[in-house]
């Protein structure tokens, strides 16, 4: 009789959400032993480059979809609800900045990719900024949108309070989604986020970064400095970073103003000037606060 353990039976296959939440396709993958749920580009893109959307705080990877649903012919997208968040499965070790680099460059490595642009929003920034300082191969672009962490978020109670101002400046439907992501995530892990998240030295790494970054920030976000503080911590180096202040938005650009993020995105991967279309609304509008020494110069339109 032989004494070798039988290898784990796989389960039953995860089920997928009854109604899809945007044209992306819905899928899972598991990597070390944890369910992971993700959504990707329906269809090959023709550009070569790879762009994976990173979400914050407590969340799923579903209020990014309205801008990743708007890149997704142009990049090969991907959305990953990160272990611990949203749909996928919990594990211990996922609630630090570290760990979740680590996580999401496991899902890079579990979809084959080599190399991508990450786009973040909030919490998300720090953990790109960590894949970046950890893994500088592995990274092409970093998106940072609306970053969150540090002293201007401590302690608990302030960050507690500028959320509740942040609130009604988001659209109604940003509820719908949030409420149940914050419910499955839980009080404890909340705590322990929070502690790892204020505590990453997320201005530092910034700006030792040596690939091309856009941070985009809302005028009306109450979770940041304002700009000009901004451009006064940004200037204090020969950065690579490109700062865009975008007008009429608060703190989560990627469902409030999908249209004017990815546009600003698409100019700021082919290095093209950053401008307004025309067609936007008089209360929105973007303008540069900051552009690092060694940011990549633009090119002139075709």
């Amino acid at each position: 009789m032989s004494s070798t353990t039988p290898a784990p039976q796989p389960g039953p296959p995860k089920k997928l959400p009854r109604r899809p939440a945007s044209s992306l396709a819905e899928k899972w993958t598991r990597m070390d032993d944890v369910d992971v749920f993700y959504r990707e580009s329906p269809r090959p893109s023709r550009d070569p480059r790879v762009m994976a959307h990173v979400h914050g705080f407590g969340l799923s990877g579903r209020y990014l979809l309205p801008t990743a649903e708007m890149l997704a012919d142009e990049f090969h997208t991907y959305v990953p609800d990160l272990p611990g968040f949203g749909r996928s499965g919990k594990r211990r070790d996922m609630l630090d900045i570290p760990d979740l680099a680590r996580a999401a460059l496991d899902f890079l490595d579990d979809r084959g990719v080599e190399k991508a642009t990450l786009v973040g929003n909030s919490m998300g920034c720090p953990v790109i900024i960590e894949f970046a300082h950890r893994y500088p191969d592995r990274i092409d672009r970093a998106v940072l949108v609306s970053p969150a962490g540090g002293l201007f978020n401590q302690p608990l109670r302030r960050a507690m309070k500028q959320l509740s101002q942040d609130a009604p400046r988001e659209p109604v439907k940003m509820a719908r989604v949030a409420v149940p992501d914050y419910v499955r995530f839980g009080v404890p892990s909340t705590v322990r986020m929070f502690r790892s998240l204020t505590q990453y030295p997320s201005l530092q790494r910034l700006l030792e970064m040596h690939i091309p970054t856009l941070v985009v920030l809302g005028q009306r976000d109450p979770l940041l400095p304002h700009a000009h503080r901004v451009d006064e911590i940004a200037s204090q180096t020969d950065s690579h970073v490109l700062v865009v202040m975008l007008e009429g938005a608060a703190h989560a650009i990627n469902f409030s103003h999908p249209g004017q993020l990815a546009h600003v995105i698409r100019h700021f991967m082919d290095d093209l000037p950053i401008e307004n279309d025309p067609a936007w609304p008089g209360h929105v509008r973007l303008y540069e606060v900051h552009r690092g020494k060694h940011h990549p110069p633009t090119k002139p339109r075709d």
